[in-house]
């Protein structure tokens, strides 16, 4: 679907302090901008927010950083956070949004900086001469390894089963060990689960979520 182009994304991003525009020049030094040492999870592709957000407020001893292309998106991300943390009474601290393209992420984060990446329905590139473009393809698995920790933790979900069996072969591929998986996450013994945007819509229609952890 294609987005309307919304002029007032980009000025209402830039004036937000959480908001980062220019991710390179914080690359190694993440702690800085955080003001502290705690682990980095990051989101690639984080929609509207709904995931990064509850998770932030619930999890505060770690930083979260989020990414999205879209302004237009990224926008409603930036509100959804505001909103949930000051429904919680909390201080914005331990977020950043960051409004660029998935491929550009090794100049974002330097090596042992991510403890943990989250792929939430990721576009599944269904035709195979687009596999490529997967964030769960193995080319983008060996990019997350230059900057993953030892022992970090890829966590993916989707509703797209050849995807998600493709998936699989891939990290196992590139080296990771699956340590988790499921292919009805609602009905699982899963308790960690939150859910996104598409996830709340995609189970009232009676979809199955798949999930899985890999640990690298």
């Amino acid at each position: 679907m294609r987005l309307r182009k919304k002029p007032w994304a980009r000025p209402e991003l830039e004036s937000c302090n959480f908001v980062v525009t220019n991710p390179t020049e914080l690359k190694g030094k993440w702690n800085e901008f955080f003001k502290n040492d705690n682990e980095i999870y990051l989101e690639l592709g984080c929609g509207r927010g709904k995931f990064i957000a509850e998770n932030a407020v619930m999890h505060q001893d770690k930083n979260f950083v989020g990414i999205d292309i879209k302004d237009e998106v990224l926008v409603y991300a930036k509100r959804k956070v505001e909103d949930v943390f000051r429904d919680n009474n909390k201080e914005i601290n331990n977020v950043a949004l960051i409004p660029m393209e998935i491929a550009f992420i090794e100049e974002v984060f330097n090596k042992d900086e991510v403890s943990r990446i989250y792929l939430n329905f990721s576009t599944p590139w269904p035709k195979k001469r687009h596999n490529k473009r997967r964030l769960t393809y193995t080319t983008f698995l060996e990019r997350y390894k230059k900057f993953l920790k030892p022992n970090s933790e890829i966590w993916f979900k989707t509703d797209q089963e050849t995807f998600f069996n493709d998936s699989i072969e891939y990290f196992k591929e590139a080296g990771f060990k699956i340590e988790y998986i499921t292919y009805d996450l609602h009905k699982s013994d899963f308790k960690q689960n939150i859910m996104t945007e598409y996830e709340t819509k995609f189970s009232s229609m009676g979809m199955k979520i798949m999930f899985l952890i890999a640990r690298l």
